[in-house]
């Protein structure tokens, strides 16, 4: 699964003015991996543990993550995303959540994190926290509705 979204996330990269047959795919595959982060998110929170610093679904919800900032970069996209409803509200309960988790213990959501090893600095969740500012940057951007919520 972690495969299959690196290849949309360098297929959404690579998507500038899709034609309008290929921007209706996106719209389908943006509603679909929306769900599945929005149902997710919450597997992210496994990775305060270092037991589980491999976990699968953890990975996959990372991985969802990405390729979600990176379709909301692509403007033809991000009006579609920007309307889901959930979305937003999603990556901010998200954010709160490992935020807390960072304050409560030293793990990989804490802020002051002290990286001592390369197998730290290459941790899948580094840079979660970043990316869920970026989702929800790209969700507001010119969008009164969602600058009002946050």
């Amino acid at each position: 699964r972690v495969t299959l979204l690196e290849l949309l996330l360098a297929t959404a990269s690579e998507q500038s003015s899709a034609p309008s047959e290929e921007g209706k795919v996106f719209e389908r595959h943006a509603d679909f991996l929306a769900g599945c982060f929005q149902e997710k998110c919450g597997a992210v929170l496994k990775l305060t543990a270092a037991a589980d610093a491999e976990d699968e679904e953890a990975l996959v919800t990372i991985r969802l993550l990405d390729v979600l900032c990176e379709m909301t970069s692509n403007p033809r996209q991000l009006e579609h995303l920007q309307a889901l409803p959930g979305l937003l509200e999603t990556a901010i309960d998200t954010l709160r959540l490992t935020h807390l988790a960072g304050k409560q213990a030293v793990n990989v959501f804490t802020a002051t994190h002290a990286v001592t090893g390369q197998e730290e600095i290459s941790h899948p969740a580094v840079g979660f926290k970043s990316h869920l500012i970026r989702l929800i940057g790209n969700l507001c951007y010119k969008n009164k509705d969602n600058q009002d919520k946050v």
